[in-house]
């Protein structure tokens, strides 16, 4: 952990003014809406074997590409669609991410009518609290973020193993991945236990 001023950060969020400004307003703050998981769920998808950083400069790129993220729009994405973000070099141009973006979004759509896409990952917030003294001590994936996997995939969700989901906890809040000791990880907690009361009965 870095001090910098009087404030106690990870090391990975002092790389970059944008990484810092990051960690300091969004990172762990609770996201409880369809459209914002199904965004973060993209994002962290796209960042499989890329630096967060790189996806992270590449975010408003990607709102634009895929339509900001709004699951009905992207569902209803055609070859032209395709065909544009393959030839959009302002994003990652995997082909095989863009399209699990769109069959994402149509899973999306599909569960919601039974459980909305926020829900259902939040049904899968682990129920013991942690708190981690280090980055080095964060885990890659729980037994949690494996059960959401299965779960997502069952509903036709791809890109979505274990580690994924479990970056997609630490992202939106269902794990306070902030160090013990850092200066956001008290502010984080409580916006999570509060996220936690709403879905957690």
């Amino acid at each position: 952990m870095t001090p910098v001023g009087d404030k106690v950060r990870p090391r990975w969020a002092e790389a970059s003014e944008l990484l810092r400004a990051y960690y300091d307003t969004e990172w762990g703050v609770p996201v409880t809406d369809e459209r914002g998981v199904f965004e973060r769920l993209t994002l962290e998808a796209f960042q499989s074997g890329l630096s967060w950083s790189t996806i992270l400069h590449k975010r408003d790129a990607f709102r634009r590409a895929f339509a900001g993220f709004d699951p009905d729009a992207v569902a209803q994405f055609t070859k032209d669609d395709i065909a544009r973000c393959m030839a959009d070099a302002s994003i990652v141009r995997n082909r095989r991410k863009i399209l699990a973006t769109i069959g994402n979004a149509r899973a999306s759509v599909a569960a919601r009518d039974a459980v909305p896409l926020h829900e259902l990952v939040w049904q899968h917030v682990p129920t013991v609290r942690t708190g981690f003294t280090n980055e080095q001590s964060v885990p890659t994936q729980s037994p949690e973020s494996v059960a959401l996997s299965q779960t997502l995939k069952r509903w036709g969700f791809t890109f979505v193993g274990p580690v994924t989901c479990y970056a997609l906890f630490c992202a939106i809040g269902l794990v306070n991945a902030h160090p013990v000791g850092t200066w956001r990880y008290e502010t984080v907690e409580q916006l999570q236990l509060d996220a936690r009361r709403h879905f957690v009965r």
